[in-house]
């Protein structure tokens, strides 16, 4: 009777019997643990292992009774990349939660010194105090936010940075940091700023031969001769999880070999879901299964693929990359999808033009600073919206957003803080707005509209109230200096509201229609900013 094993898939506990090491991955990575203020990059694609290392470094860690620490990015939630603001408060929020210290954030943060800043010196002066032991920060799936730009840019040089200050700040020596992620940084960062260009870096390699051999051992199978590894090798080359997998339903006599050999690749052999999966991956990206349709074809592998998608293919595990050139991971993937990944040239190209053509109409017709819909777009859509509700005889909404006291912001803190701050409101405003036929834009410097059709004014009152409460938990600070006192009084940035709405006619002209909601607006900043106001003379659907 075949004792119970777990299958293959979950990671591998620190006394796992089946975890493989990979000289000299894990005496680096032990070695550089125990450095004052490391720093450890280690890189591989999906299911390569990378998950049972961080658990075999955690081990290490609790052995010297360091603190530890772990952050996984694929856990965090939309809502938490509004801001570089909003992500490192959260980010420093987990941390001291792990330590099971109070968090206390308040007392260390300032906005008006910047985010970063303010993450440094929470860390410095409370969470490093707090601790006696050295600190190690686990950062798993850091490619999650490669997916933000500009927060990732931000994030990474603080990483950078906090490294940096342990070669000259004794409180700075008790972090180590180690970071995972499962392909190259594809955002633009300079070089003396991102953590991807010091500290220890490793790449998880296949399993060799020899390291088959033994986990075949452990799994009981007595393949003496290297024959038999070699032709499992050949078909799922040295990938942990693929080797796993067969091993065990070897061990569980399931499958024979030459069975399992012979079923790589096709739709009912053990990989089948495995590959499916894959396959659905695939096919949700026309251009990367192009791309991929491409290299599984290939006779020469000369192909020319762009870094992105490069990246997206090793990541996944896809590909083998030497040099420039670009071949499938191991022979069962080029089997299944030489099978399965079917394209249609024409309809490709078709599809290659439509998105080009799209990608041309979005930068048209959209706001380069804030990405919501620029004022042609608006004007056009408004137009469009009046036509649309006259005809069917529904309902249209119109609120129009201000930032209060914008212009004295800006002057305060200058252009680039200013167009920041846009930003954030108009991310705010854009992950409240769920309507497919729903449309923000930015119609002035400071100013936003959203037109909401087949929505009465209740509606659109819970909707505003919800947007103005938004922005203002963004905890944007402003200085707000009296002439009189040129004191400087800090409170949060607040956005003014102004709402009309009516089932467009002929009685009614789209101009009326947008004064209403521009006096509505007006009417909210003289009753003293932060309210949302509805227009006395289009409030269609409101019941007092």
């Amino acid at each position: 009777m075949k004792k119970n094993i777990t299958l293959p898939g979950d990671p591998l506990p620190f006394n796992s019997c089946f975890y493989i090491e990979r000289p000299p991955i894990e005496s680096d990575a032990h070695a550089e643990l125990l450095k004052p203020g490391s720093l450890i990059r280690i890189k591989a694609p999906r299911h390569m292992g990378k998950s049972s290392l961080m658990l075999q470094l955690i081990h290490q860690a609790q052995i010297h009774e360091y603190s530890v620490v772990t952050i996984d990015f694929k856990l965090v939630d939309t809502q938490t990349f509004l801001s570089l603001n909003n992500f490192l408060r959260w980010f420093c929020m987990n941390v001291a939660r792990q330590l099971s210290l109070a968090s206390d954030l308040d007392d260390y943060w300032d906005e008006e010194i910047g985010s970063k800043v303010s993450a440094s010196i929470y860390f410095e002066s409370y969470l490093l105090e707090q601790i006696k032991s050295p600190l190690v920060l686990i950062l798993n799936e850091v490619d999650y936010v490669f997916q933000y730009q500009q927060i990732a840019q931000d994030f990474l040089l603080l990483l950078r940075n906090w490294h940096e200050q342990a070669k000259q700040t004794p409180i700075w020596q008790k972090v180590r940091l180690v970071l995972f992620h499962s392909t190259e940084v594809y955002i633009p960062l300079n070089i003396n700023q991102s953590p991807f260009n010091v500290g220890l870096s490793l790449k998880l390699p296949e399993f060799t031969v020899e390291q088959v051999t033994e986990l075949a051992r452990r799994y009981e199978l007595d393949w003496c001769d290297s024959q038999a590894v070699k032709n499992l090798m050949y078909w799922v080359g040295g990938q942990p999880y693929l080797i796993h997998q067969a091993l065990y339903y070897l061990y569980q006599q399931k499958i024979s070999l030459p069975e399992l050999l012979d079923n790589c690749g096709r739709n009912h052999g053990i990989y089948s879901g495995y590959l499916r999966n894959l396959l659905n991956i695939l096919q949700k990206d026309a251009e990367l299964s192009q791309a991929y349709h491409q290299v599984v074809n290939s006779t020469d592998n000369n192909i020319f693929l762009s870094d992105n998608l490069v990246y997206k293919l090793d990541s996944l595990g896809l590909i083998k990359l030497t040099g420039h050139n670009y071949q499938p991971f191991c022979e069962m993937y080029r089997l299944f999808f030489q099978q399965n990944l079917r394209i249609e040239n024409n309809d490709l190209s078709q599809d290659k033009l439509k998105k080009q053509n799209a990608q041309l109409q979005f930068l048209v017709n959209i706001d380069q600073l804030t990405q919501v819909a620029n004022r042609k777009y608006f004007d056009d859509s408004f137009a469009l919206a009046w036509q649309n509700m006259t005809r069917i005889e529904k309902p249209l909404s119109l609120i129009l957003v201000d930032i209060d006291k914008f212009e004295s912001y800006n002057d305060i803190y200058g252009d680039e803080v200013g167009d920041d701050c846009l930003r954030q409101v108009a991310q705010a405003i854009n992950s409240v707005i769920k309507g497919s036929d729903d449309l923000v834009a930015r119609y002035s410097r400071n100013k936003f509209a959203l037109i909401l059709p087949q929505m009465d004014a209740g509606k659109a009152i819970l909707i505003a109230e919800e947007i103005r409460e938004l922005v203002k938990s963004l905890k944007i600070k402003v200085s707000d200096l009296t002439k009189k006192t040129q004191a400087a009084n800090t409170t949060s940035l607040t956005i003014s509201l102004g709402i009309a709405c009516i089932i467009p006619s002929g009685d009614f002209s789209l101009r009326e229609f947008f004064e209403a909601a521009d006096k509505a607006l007006c009417h909210a900043e003289q009753l003293g900013y932060d309210c949302t106001i509805l227009s006395s003379k289009f409030n269609f659907g409101y019941d007092e």
